[in-house]
């Protein structure tokens, strides 16, 4: 069965007024481009949490400044407002819903489906910034390298999914960020990430048949190249 679309509240800029804090209410403070605060959002709507976590969603160019002063001192998203403190770092906090709310579990009872999972965890930081080697550069031979990678650990479990048949924690990590990494590789560098990679293809595809992560896609596909564009051009 589908899951009902939900309202999307507007971002808050720096005019908007700080909603109450600590008052009960549990709270996400999320951007919708940010593939990092994407991660929490796709971990709360497959727990079905949708009534249960609240999303404020801010402008990061023009952010509230009762965001650092009141919420999160560190002035970044995500950051999830829960029992009276607030916390952040995405791994960390889709972990954290996973663990701290009902709904079904978005990791496996298997031991080592668990401890490959840290594995790919490990290896994130390696991934993104061969990613963005390309995005700085002109070849596109570390994109390949990501992506054969990513073709690899695919072959581990049967199933579409990083660990097998079921849409987890694992996915929820890597999704956004190859969502961005799609649109901006194909825009720019004229570059398929799919091309000669069936199990990354079917991954993507299943993935998008994922109500819980379809209604976290709300990036423009044109934003999202301006962002890399205004990055990584500062960079070149």
């Amino acid at each position: 069965m589908a899951t009902p679309v939900e309202y999307l509240p507007p971002p808050l800029d720096a005019t908007a007024q700080q909603p109450a804090i600590f008052d009960g209410t549990i709270r996400l403070y999320l951007a919708y481009p940010c593939p990092y605060a994407q991660r929490v959002w796709i971990a709360r709507n497959c727990k079905g949490l949708q009534d249960k976590i609240k999303l404020v969603p801010l402008n990061l160019q023009n952010r509230p400044a009762w965001y650092k002063e009141k919420v999160y001192p560190e002035n970044k998203v995500p950051s999830l407002e829960h029992n009276g403190k607030v916390i952040g770092e995405s791994l960390d906090l889709i972990k954290y819903v996973d663990s701290n709310f009902e709904g079904p579990s978005l990791l496996p009872d298997d031991a080592d489906k668990k401890e490959y999972f840290e594995t790919l965890l490990s290896h994130m930081d390696e991934f993104l910034g061969l990613v963005y080697a390309t995005f700085k550069g002109d070849s596109t031979k570390d994109a390949d390298a990501a992506f054969d990678h990513l073709e690899t650990a695919l072959a581990k479990y049967d199933g579409p999914f990083l660990l097998g048949n079921e849409f987890t924690l694992a996915d929820i990590a890597f999704i956004p960020f190859v969502e961005r990494f799609q649109i901006y590789l194909s825009e720019v560098f004229n570059y398929d990430l799919t091309a000669g990679r069936p199990k990354v293809a079917a991954w993507i595809e299943a993935a998008d048949k994922i109500d819980a992560y379809k209604q976290t896609k709300k990036s423009d596909p044109k934003e999202i190249v301006e962002i890399y564009k205004r990055i990584f051009s500062a960079q070149k």
